[in-house]
């Protein structure tokens, strides 16, 4: 498993190793799953693609529901698939539950219940998901308190299991610690701050440099909801609202780097929390340094 914040390189470590391994990458990212999702979400690049076999890359359209049990499900078969050909498989991603998932069994929740979701839905659409998330906070302050922003669909799940069960979601999720399975070896890449948040600014820089609004506005144009999940991603929310006139295009850009340095400061902090994870120090090291290493401790 190669983890750690937006930014730090995963992608193209990912790769060498796995040119390296003879392996096969599963992405574990929650948002490059969905196809036309492509510079907002750093996908890799066609000739990236090309270069090593990857999974878990344009398999869902933008308004396709996506859960961790349906990324775990997935992920699984990549696994099967790939080591019944004799490779060996590199899991390369920042979403930190989809990391754990991984790692540590889901717990047995209750599936969801259509008409509860369709319900929350409708209240999110007309009154806000504000008004859902005031209301999770009073039922289930515990998971109120660990969520990562007003995640939409997290929030709906979370009501939706109260609804049905009367008890708190967060009931439903065990504290036995994360320990990965013995064959697998887990590394974070990790970078001083202020070089952290300068590859921040410069990717972002990057990614309107290379049509990122352009991708943003087709995306709109095919009929896609503004309001879907997969476009509250950070990048495509700030540049909806710049495209509908909401904020200036300066704004816009400040806005998109201040959420994802954010976002990469909790992916760290999650991260931080596992005791098993090797770090490897990316100002110190190059990628073939730590190619390397990975090999020597595999």
């Amino acid at each position: 498993m190669i983890a750690g914040p937006t930014a730090s390189g995963k992608t193209g470590l990912a790769i060498q190793l796995a040119q390296k391994m003879n392996a096969e990458i599963v992405s574990v990212d929650s948002r490059q799953c969905y196809r036309l999702l492509d510079i907002g979400t750093a996908k890799p690049t066609p000739e990236e693609l090309k270069a090593v076999p990857h999974h878990n890359i344009s398999v869902l359209n933008p308004d396709e529901e996506d859960t961790v049990a349906d990324f775990k499900k997935r992920a699984d078969a990549y696994t099967s698939d790939i080591l019944s050909r004799e490779k060996k498989v590199i899991y390369c991603g920042g979403s930190t539950l989809h990391l754990q998932s991984l790692i540590k069994p889901l717990d047995d929740i209750p599936p969801a219940d259509f008409k509860n979701v369709k319900k929350l839905q409708n209240v999110a659409d007309t009154d806000g998901v504000e008004v859902l998330f005031e209301q999770l906070k009073k039922v289930d302050p515990e998971y109120a308190d660990k969520m990562d922003g007003l995640n939409r669909q997290r929030i709906i799940r979370a009501l939706d299991v109260w609804q049905q069960t009367g008890k708190p979601f967060s009931s439903f999720h065990s504290d036995k610690p994360a320990k990965p399975p013995e064959d697998m070896l887990v590394f974070a890449l990790n970078w001083p701050r202020p070089k952290l948040h300068q590859r921040i600014s410069e990717r972002t820089d990057r990614m309107f440099e290379t049509g990122f609004l352009e991708e943003v506005k087709k995306i709109l144009e095919m009929g896609y909801h503004p309001g879907l999940q997969s476009l509250k991603t950070v990048g495509y929310r700030q540049a909806i609202q710049f495209l509908n006139g909401e904020i200036s295009e300066d704004q816009m850009v400040k806005d998109i780097k201040t959420a994802t340095r954010r976002y990469a400061k909790r992916q760290i902090t999650w991260l931080r929390r596992w005791p098993f994870v090797t770090w490897l120090d990316m100002e110190k090291l190059s990628n073939e340094d730590a190619v390397e290493r990975i090999i020597c401790e595999f």
